[in-house]
């Protein structure tokens, strides 16, 4: 009977469920439980092993940088890295709001690593995301408009809820470029939040569009409420090689 309940379970992909199973099967520590609590040790194992597995693939498709630990976050090292709105930005209400978030700073201050922590803060409590630089998503958004795939791309990227760019202005922005960034910021505008990482800072940002119009609709569509991290300090990858020293 126990075989043909396991092979139904199975059936069902009820994995969790089964790994339970056999684990009471095999231990008489559970025997002195009520049927109650027994099944609902069951239903718990399945569900935490769905929860992973959701967890896992979110983290998969979000394709961050760095396996980055919003725990793991250095406050030691002089950056300006403000301590209390890092861990109201990891509590991730900004996403369910909308909000958009600002990283400034020079290179290699930590940018990204702060950026990848809160965005695998953001998957583990249910959120979708996504990191890309800069580049790659104006070329990707330029090839798409080109072989006719970019209202496909246009609804996948709109329903990411928090979109990573990094190396934002990096380079400045033609004309064409813009145009296709603002057709992205139409669709998350006060639908979903991005995280703009960048080494320029917010002052300069219009000056690097090169389009002065378009400049004014894309920063029109970011700014309003946004959250910002302005770190200032040293290369954390110099201060890692003069410890190693």
């Amino acid at each position: 009977m126990i075989h043909q309940t396991i092979e139904k379970l199975t059936e069902l992909k009820l994995r969790g469920f089964i790994h339970a199973l056999n684990e009471q099967l095999q231990s008489t520590q559970y025997q002195e439980l009520a049927f109650e609590d027994r099944l609902a040790l069951l239903v718990d194992s399945e569900y935490i092993r769905r929860q992973n597995t959701r967890l896992q693939k979110r983290l998969s498709e979000a394709k961050l940088k760095q396996n980055a630990l919003v725990e793991n976050l250095d406050f030691t090292t002089p950056r300006k890295l403000d301590k209390k709105l890092l861990l109201e930005l990891a509590a991730c209400s900004w996403i369910s709001s909308k909000h958009n978030l600002f990283i400034t700073g020079p290179t290699g201050i930590g940018k990204s690593y702060v950026a990848c922590a809160l965005a695998n803060k953001a998957c583990r409590l249910g959120f979708s995301a996504y990191y890309i630089k800069a580049a790659d998503l104006i070329s990707l958004l330029l090839i798409a408009r080109a072989d006719g795939s970019y209202p496909k791309l246009a609804i996948k990227l709109a329903r990411i809820q928090l979109l990573i760019i990094d190396e934002w202005l990096r380079d400045p922005c033609t004309q064409q470029q813009t145009r296709e960034i603002v057709d992205l910021l139409d669709d998350r505008f006060r639908n979903a939040s991005t995280i703009f990482i960048s080494q320029i800072p917010v002052a300069d940002w219009h000056k690097n569009i090169l389009d002065p119009t378009l400049a004014d609709a894309v920063l029109d569509r970011i700014v309003h409420d946004a959250f910002r991290l302005d770190l200032l300090g040293d290369s954390m990858r110099k201060l890692t090689t003069s410890i190693k020293n």
